[in-house]
């Protein structure tokens, strides 16, 4: 049911070239929550044998573990932690079974799969999980195979070597696999699956890592806009329960009927580098407003954001006043001439300045239906008022 707990504010829909979407069904305002969404999978990012330099976290909530944590092992292999009884008892009834920690083990004593690249060990971590979920809950195993994500020949190779590997190492108990189920399932991960990220007190060299994958069936209806109007948020260290929930936010207000989109990606990324994610990572191209201003620009001309998330402005850019904000949701979607640039103002407002941060602002939930002037980072978590933006 694609609510949130203040109502059906999301609609399923069909738009012809872009497939199914989400709309809202009503005025929605800044601030507000659109989804929260449990995983129905959700796995480690690291590989089998994680570097001794990593950050430990609890393998079923993937709060990082802290020196006062009261860390659990797995009692039938040491390897995987918990950061605490109660975390230990959920995953051994859901997704550290006896028979994917048996699993995990073996995999970690094969040699053939530690000759292969290290993405190969977090596909068969997702292999695992998806088979596992098959065992436990065979409903949501059907609603992992319902989503988007169609077999690409290309991807033979790595599902044939997983296939065979996990056949002969650890077949799952009483369930028939195939190569063609194999195969779907790593489709249906490549494009389903949301990153769940390190800490930002943890990023290296002004890149964050991920520290844990998971599938949200509700969440993997919302498209891409290089220039969203939503953003989703993770609390995996601060919520005190249900931390693996995504939750959705609008940025701004929109109309009932618009559709509500996310960025796959940081926004800051130039044309040409986010054509590419998107094209190796989910299949298509953009041919969002914004991409269609910034496909006419030179080289010189896409470097509009500086090293500090800084919009650079060029004399004939003008930068949207604060009180256009209503002209800017209500064209939407119009055409834009080839000078114009209508993204800054979004830069200014919604994209966090916090050194190598890139994270999106959306106003905390309103309260009493007043809308907050607080705005939050989804990446860092700081917190900026109207008044710093002035």
């Amino acid at each position: 049911m694609l609510t949130a707990d203040s109502g059906s504010v999301l609609r399923l829909v069909e738009i012809e070239g872009r497939g199914r979407a989400l709309v809202a069904s009503q005025p929605l305002k800044a601030g507000q929550i659109v989804l929260q969404d449990s995983p129905i999978v959700v796995y480690s990012a690291f590989p089998l044998v994680k570097p001794q330099s990593s950050a430990s976290y609890c393998d079923n909530c993937f709060r990082i573990l802290s020196s006062s944590a009261n860390v659990v092992p797995c009692p039938l292999c040491s390897h995987h932690l918990f950061c605490g009884p109660n975390c230990l008892t959920a995953a051994t009834a859901s997704s550290h079974s006896p028979w994917v920690c048996q699993a995990l083990s073996r995999l970690r004593d094969c040699p053939s799969l530690f000759s292969q690249p290290l993405e190969q060990q977090v596909q068969a971590r997702f292999l695992i999980a998806a088979y596992n979920l098959a065992l436990v809950s065979p409903s949501d195993f059907q609603v992992l195979l319902s989503l988007q994500g169609q077999y690409s020949p290309s991807d033979a190779p790595a599902a044939e070597f997983l296939h065979s590997l996990i056949l002969s190492v650890c077949p799952p108990p009483s369930l028939p696999i195939s190569i063609e189920l194999t195969a779907a399932l790593l489709a249906k991960d490549k494009l389903n699956a949301f990153g769940l990220m390190e800490p930002i007190s943890l990023q290296q060299d002004g890149e964050r890592s991920v520290r844990a994958y998971g599938i949200y069936p509700k969440a993997s209806f919302f498209n891409h806009d290089c220039l969203p109007n939503a953003c989703r948020f993770d609390y995996l260290d601060s919520a005190p329960a249900q931390n693996t929930d995504m939750i959705v936010r609008m940025i701004h207000d929109v109309p009932v009927g618009r559709e509500i989109c996310l960025s796959y990606f940081p926004v800051n990324l130039n044309y040409s580098a986010r054509q590419k994610r998107l094209t190796e990572d989910y299949g298509f191209t953009c041919n969002c407003d914004r991409c269609k201003v910034e496909a006419n620009w030179s080289d010189n001309e896409a470097d509009v954001i500086d090293d500090n998330g800084t919009v650079e402005e060029n004399e004939d850019e003008e930068i949207m006043e604060e009180d256009n904000d209503e002209q800017m949701v209500a064209s939407e979607g119009d055409e834009v001439g080839e000078a114009d640039f209508p993204h800054a103002y979004f830069f200014v407002r919604y994209m966090c300045n916090r050194e190598n941060c890139w994270g999106t602002l959306a106003p905390l939930p309103p309260s009493n239906d007043v809308q907050s002037k607080v705005l939050e980072c989804n990446a860092c978590g700081n917190h900026k008022s109207e008044e710093d933006m002035c």
